[in-house]
């Protein structure tokens, strides 16, 4: 009976070590939350610095029910808004479309671009912006260049936006889900020599 126990309890301790080592806390400048092996769980919440430098939550992003908790408004935005198929409209929103972490999570791929070598040799500089449709679902497709500069840089600014993961918080207004069309502008600048 004593051998049994022995046995039993060691299972025990063992399991929950594994248990509790599951998930971990994962901080950064940028985000907090628990991860399960290498997925977000639970409620994360995501940093971005106001205008005066001030450290503030711009979401609150529930991973395990894939729910909106709350967004910091950054003042009143329009969007492209699909209000009947195919019918468009220049409106404002009641929640405008997020990448799913805001601006900081969206510069992890924002930040991959490659400055072309033919705009680099014929010193084109500017910035290039890209549209693309977030759907009701977070989805997004239909990417277009809607102001570009040439050079290498518009091929360069859409390889960038499609490489983008499909983590998007529609749009929505009121308590309706919307497709939208988001505005994503990339700057090319050379550096001062």
């Amino acid at each position: 009976m004593k051998k049994y126990f022995y046995y039993y309890s060691q299972l025990l301790f063992l399991a929950l070590a594994f248990t509790s080592n599951a998930q971990k806390l994962h901080s950064t400048k940028w985000e907090s939350g628990m991860m399960d092996r290498r997925n977000k769980v639970g409620v994360w919440e995501y940093y971005g610095i106001t205008a005066s430098k001030e450290m503030v939550v711009v979401q609150r992003y529930d991973h395990t029910t894939q729910k909106l908790l709350y967004f910091r408004p950054v003042g009143e935005k329009t969007y492209n808004v699909e209000i009947a198929p195919g019918q468009w409209q220049r409106r404002a929103v009641d929640q405008p479309p997020m990448f799913i972490g805001g601006d900081a999570a969206l510069a992890v791929y924002t930040t991959q671009m490659q400055y072309p070598q033919r705009a680099q040799d014929n010193n084109i500089q500017g910035a290039v912006t890209i549209t693309f449709a977030v759907d009701t679902l977070g989805r997004i497709n239909r990417h277009r260049v809607l102001r570009g500069i040439g050079g290498g840089c518009d091929e360069e600014a859409m390889r960038v936006a499609r490489s983008i993961p499909n983590e998007w918080i529609p749009a929505k207004i009121g308590n309706q889900s919307v497709l939208t069309e988001y505005e994503l502008t990339l700057t090319f600048r050379l550096a001062k020599p």
